[in-house]
């Protein structure tokens, strides 16, 4: 079970974190043998292997693996038949007893319930300026600059700016063909602005960072203003030859359509500007929140890009984690009291690669994905220990333009606990028990946070239960009385354990089938 202080500083996401911690365990108790020599390898069948660690001090531990990707398999090694669900590994400390296998999931699910403790924020908004190259602090130069090169990274955001002069004799002032203005950038995002009006924004992907801008640009007789803002949105720090990577506008930048054809405007007077007015300004201050007007009440900007928004709030009561539903947004930053609390992107939206997942095969990142369709993180965690007892200041930069009516201030509770435990399965807490010379039988074992209890069970099934955490459903086979023992150990409990074996649920639903006990139990 999870301490009360460790669950509150690291707020686990179950079932993995338990997932992992048990193997971290079971390897552990694996140590002296694992260390001491090198594996013999035998085969248990067309897809199955016995890798065993054999010191001569005489400590033995075993790892039974079962390659199929699709069938179980039963399996003899030493004095004893071993069960191995379909690509997985079974780990036998002493060359006997199983304690982990890495397929049958031990470790407690949650339900976790996001509650908004406060949506009626008073906003108040500010409109980033479009830079200039007249901006004292604006920096020319011949040509175009690689991004990180010149920010050093102090800042995501890097301007473009130079002059377009479009001679009066121009036939598309005339025949009302606008010119294309075509960018190619190394990445990661670019907003196009002419003559001070945004003209259209591009993103490059995860995949890819380069992006290309090519649209009809209205254009006047005279000169034109070209303010090109840069975004980098993260740098790597991993992999072959990252130091080599880049970001910004590396061109070419062309114009089509003129009466000379196509201009190049790549290696022409361009001026740089790092960052944003409001960054310098460091809006996101309660000092430097001050030193502008802000737009209030139904003028408030609302899906207008480059908007800074802030509001304050009290800290609301209790100890549950807390986080900005950021749902309504775009892209940007989030800072509490002066607190950065990260890069926001809900309007990026996760697609590809949902539907029916199995843990079996080679692991790739597009496998078993959730949540397509929606945004690729909605809720941003916010500290409890940046929070005043008084006021406090929210500011948000949006590039994208999103509706700050939307963001709400949520705590993170944990609606119901679960526990998915197959009979006979192997535990860490069984290991134990073997080795004090104790019954080997498997518990589910479930716990609420701190300050809730178990109220009622929600689904308690021994026999073959279908399903997952929050959609459990009876199976094939049920014992009736699943649920009176869960019933009688579990509620009013903070923590509580269920023994998975026939007598506890007044006896064996199924004789001759594996089974299992599924347990939801709704944490208040």
């Amino acid at each position: 079970m999870i301490a009360t202080s460790t669950y509150r500083k690291r707020l686990p996401r179950e079932p993995k974190w338990g997932h992992l911690r048990d193997l971290h365990k079971a390897i552990k108790l694996c140590e002296s043998a694992l260390v001491s020599v090198d594996p013999t390898v035998t085969s248990l069948g067309n897809n199955q292997e016995a890798h065993v660690f054999k010191s001569k001090s005489g400590a033995c531990s075993a790892f039974l693996a079962n390659y199929d990707t699709k069938s179980s398999a039963k399996v003899s090694f030493g004095n004893a038949q071993y069960d191995l669900p379909a690509w997985s590994i079974s780990i036998l400390p002493d060359c006997k007893t199983v304690v982990f296998n890495t397929a049958r999931l031990g470790a407690q699910s949650s339900q976790i319930k996001m509650t908004s403790v406060n949506s009626a924020f008073s906003w108040q908004s500010y409109n980033e300026e479009t830079a200039s190259a007249d901006d004292d602090d604006a920096t020319t130069m011949v040509g175009l600059w690689e991004q990180v090169n010149v920010t050093r990274d102090v800042t995501d955001y890097l301007w473009y700016l130079t002059d377009i002069n479009i001679d009066p004799s121009e036939g598309f002032l005339k025949n009302g063909q606008s010119p294309l203005l075509t960018i190619y950038s190394a990445g990661h995002a670019l907003h196009v602005f002419i003559n001070g009006q945004l003209s259209g924004t591009v993103y490059g992907g995860l995949e890819n960072p380069k992006l290309t801008f090519s649209d009809y640009i209205k254009l006047g007789a005279g000169i034109n203003k070209i303010s090109l803002l840069s975004v980098a949105v993260g740098l790597p720090n991993v992999g072959t030859h990252f130091e080599t990577w880049n970001a910004g506008v590396l061109g070419p930048v062309t114009l089509k359509g003129l009466n000379e054809g196509t201009r190049d405007l790549s290696k022409q007077k361009w001026s740089y500007k790092i960052g944003l007015k409001g960054e310098a300004l460091s809006l996101h201050t309660v000092s430097g929140s001050s030193s502008v007007e802000w737009v209030k009440g139904s003028l408030v900007a609302r899906k207008q890009p480059l908007t800074w928004y802030k509001a304050t709030f009290s800290a609301p009561g209790g100890n549950e984690p807390l986080a900005l539903d950021m749902n309504s947004m775009g892209k940007g930053q989030i800072w509490i009291n002066g607190q950065s609390i990260g890069r926001h992107w809900p309007a990026y939206i996760a697609r590809g690669g949902c539907g029916d997942c199995s843990y079996a095969g080679t692991y790739t990142d597009k496998k078993c994905r959730t949540n397509c369709g929606e945004a690729s993180q909605r809720w941003y965690h916010v500290p409890r220990s940046w929070l005043n007892s008084g006021g406090n200041l929210l500011v948000v930069f949006d590039e994208w333009g999103g509706d700050p009516t939307g963001i709400s201030l949520v705590k993170r509770t944990t609606g119901s606990v679960c526990a998915d435990i197959f009979e006979g399965q192997p535990t860490l807490k069984s290991w134990d028990m073997l080795t004090s010379g104790k019954i080997n039988r498997p518990k589910a074992h479930l716990w609420c946070p701190p300050g809730q209890k178990i109220s009622q069970i929600k689904f308690a099934s021994y026999g073959m239960p279908q399903g997952t955490c929050g959609s459990f459903r009876e199976g094939s086979c049920h014992a009736h009385k699943s649920y009176d023992a869960a019933e009688k150990n579990c509620i009013g409990q903070e923590s509580c354990s269920v023994t998975v074996a026939p007598e506890v649920f007044g006896g064996d639903p199924c004789p001759g089938n594996m089974k299992k006990f599924s347990v939801e139990a709704v944490c208040s």
